[in-house]
């Protein structure tokens, strides 16, 4: 029977990679890619998940575009990365993942596919996490690798998803402290205090999401 990973609130960390304003003009479907960073960050801090950014060579290709509100994340932003290597697993990552045993699944979003991401979901399946690729967060220059480097991951262990699948699996329970134990509640459930902002979010990206499957899935039917 294969293993069956389920995304976990607090066993989970959204990394960033790597989009920066040195490639606002060369990345296929850039602006559909940035939406739905924006959807991740909106989701991450409904449901209060750190968030890591990487930079390639910042002094060459730039910050993180403005476009992505990184100050808005508050103390969410574990951290902003500058790194050399293409992997996002760099010592500072490490060092991080490190001082939180009780991760277990990275999210992950950005450029390019087949070289940063690729490399960064490797290594992180190597480092025994549980990966999973955003499908609608993930571009490159060239559109036809992208499908390529997606696949490479799937076979290596990782897991392929969407912005909104991810979304409704991390939001699938919700927690009530206040009652001397926690109480699990059913998903969806109108009355669970969050559900309204996370539904919130859902709605306002709603032409967002449609926008940027419509632009950067199209292309991706060897998955």
């Amino acid at each position: 029977m294969p293993t069956i990973t389920k995304l976990v609130p607090e066993e989970t960390v959204f990394f960033l990679c790597d989009v920066q304003t040195r490639f606002k003009n060369a990345i296929f479907g850039f602006d559909e890619l940035v939406l739905t960073i924006g959807k991740m960050l909106k989701v991450a801090k409904v449901l209060e998940i750190p968030v890591v950014v990487t930079e390639q060579n910042p002094k060459g290709l730039g910050n993180t575009i403005p476009d992505i509100d990184i100050p808005s994340l508050g103390p969410l932003l574990l951290a902003t990365i500058e790194k050399g290597l293409f992997s996002m697993v760099t010592p500072e990552v490490k060092a991080l993942l490190h001082e939180r045993p009780q991760i277990k699944s990275v999210v992950l979003f950005g450029i390019e596919s087949h070289v940063c991401v690729l490399q960064s979901a490797l290594d992180f399946i190597e480092a025994g996490y549980n990966v999973h690729v955003i499908a609608d967060g993930v571009s490159s220059c060239n559109k036809e690798e992208i499908p390529f480097a997606l696949a490479r991951i799937r076979q290596s262990g990782g897991y392929i998803t969407t912005s909104e699948s991810a979304a409704f699996q991390l939001q699938r329970a919700l927690f009530i402290p206040d009652y001397g134990e926690a109480y699990l509640l059913i998903p969806g459930d109108a009355g669970v205090p969050g559900f309204k902002s996370f539904s919130n979010v859902i709605k306002e990206e709603k032409d967002n999401t449609v926008r940027a499957l419509q632009k950067l899935l199209q292309h991706r039917a060897v998955l």
